[in-house]
């Protein structure tokens, strides 16, 4: 190749590294749009079993007092969204964050969110993120206006509603998201204590049309130090189907087991199936009726100090009154009953519980750059 093709073919990378590396620098430049939101709900649960004391009961987390007004949720978040990397900062307050969080020390507790993700392809459809970030486990979230019912399911009180570490998120089209995790521990900022060995866990989501989601999410890891290290593998299974126009359902299988002692090969389980219906009645009313069962002889989850653990049937009726897409005032009634008496009352334990329950709820937000 003689000097004057040398010099062209020179040329002509230069001029094709800069239009990359122009490209790679304007798309990265672009602005990010800067989101303000905020979320709140006031509650009143009137529990007829008058259990002692402002709490409920001790496995129930969110909308967990007795005949008084309280906020269990006030949230105020702000988002960064950009194509090739994103942020969310989220603060919190409520009843909810007093009791889900009560293991985390001093400020941390009032963060409901956290995190930093970037892009790692120029597709955008591959995504690392970091920090404190809500739980791929489960349908229910924390925030009640997102969920058929006003209180949480069983499944969703007795699994994370938050993890800490880092996720990789694929989604090789519109149908499949795909997703692995590796975190801090089981619901827990901080790694507990003790603890070397960090936890994982997978997503698989599909949707093959825009009425029907079907997800299987996993756990594995431990909730012990390492010196009585007890291995937990735990699987959750659900299926969300737009049956119609008004009638839409969830129906969810959560299964788990956890080494009887370290090293053992004898593992102790529970699980938990659940079926939500919810119907709209016309635009600005719905149902919705819940039929769960939980099932943990061996108090892995919820420890009862009773023969037959916590082995409980529940059902519940809501009705939700919604004026506008950004408020939701929601009434329920709950009933659940149990094997052994393991629902707190007045001056002991008994094996049914009743309450209803009423909130009003609003959720807001704002572009700052537009």
């Amino acid at each position: 190749m003689n000097q004057f093709w040398q010099f062209k073919l020179v040329v002509a990378l230069l001029v094709v590294s800069n239009t990359l590396f122009a490209q790679v620098d304007s798309s990265w430049q672009q602005s990010p749009v800067l989101k303000v939101s905020g979320f709140a709900d006031v509650f009143y649960v009137y529990d007829l079993n008058q259990p002692e004391g402002g709490e409920r009961q001790a496995f129930l987390f969110n909308h967990n007092r007795h005949n008084e007004f309280n906020l269990n949720l006030g949230l105020l978040q702000f988002q960064v969204d950009h194509s090739k990397y994103r942020a969310n900062f989220a603060l919190q307050t409520g009843t909810y964050a007093n009791d889900n969080y009560a293991a985390e020390p001093g400020v941390l507790k009032n963060i409901f969110e956290a995190y930093v993700g970037v892009s790692l392809n120029d597709k955008n459809n591959l995504w690392l993120d970091a920090g404190i970030f809500s739980s791929h486990l489960g349908f229910e979230s924390a925030i009640s206006m997102d969920n058929f019912t006003l209180t949480r399911s069983l499944s969703a009180e007795s699994s994370p509603y938050f993890l800490s570490g880092a996720k990789l998120t694929y989604e090789p089209n519109e149908k499949w998201t795909l997703t692995g995790l590796v975190v801090n521990g089981w619901q827990r900022i901080q790694r507990l204590q003790g603890n070397s060995l960090p936890s994982f866990g997978t997503q698989v989501s599909y949707s093959p049309s825009k009425n029907t989601t079907l997800n299987w999410s996993t756990f594995i890891g431990t909730d012990d130090p390492d010196e009585t290290r007890r291995m937990r593998y735990f699987n959750n299974v659900y299926g969300q189907f737009k049956l119609s126009e008004k009638f839409a359902l969830i129906a969810g299988f959560d299964v788990g087991t956890q080494q009887i002692e370290k090293n053992s090969s004898n593992y102790d389980f529970w699980l938990t199936p659940t079926l939500i219906g919810q119907y709209s009645i016309n635009d600005v009313w719905k149902t919705a009726v819940r039929v769960e069962y939980y099932q943990d002889e061996t108090g892995i989850i919820i420890p009862t100090g009773t023969l037959n653990g916590f082995q409980t049937t529940g059902v519940s009726l809501n009705f939700d009154y919604s004026p506008t897409q950004n408020i939701v005032c929601r009434l329920e009634g709950r009933w659940m009953s149990s094997v052994d008496e393991v629902f707190k009352t007045e001056s002991n334990t008994s094996n049914t519980n009743l309450i209803v329950g009423a909130s009003m709820a609003i959720k807001f937000g704002a572009v700052l750059n537009k």
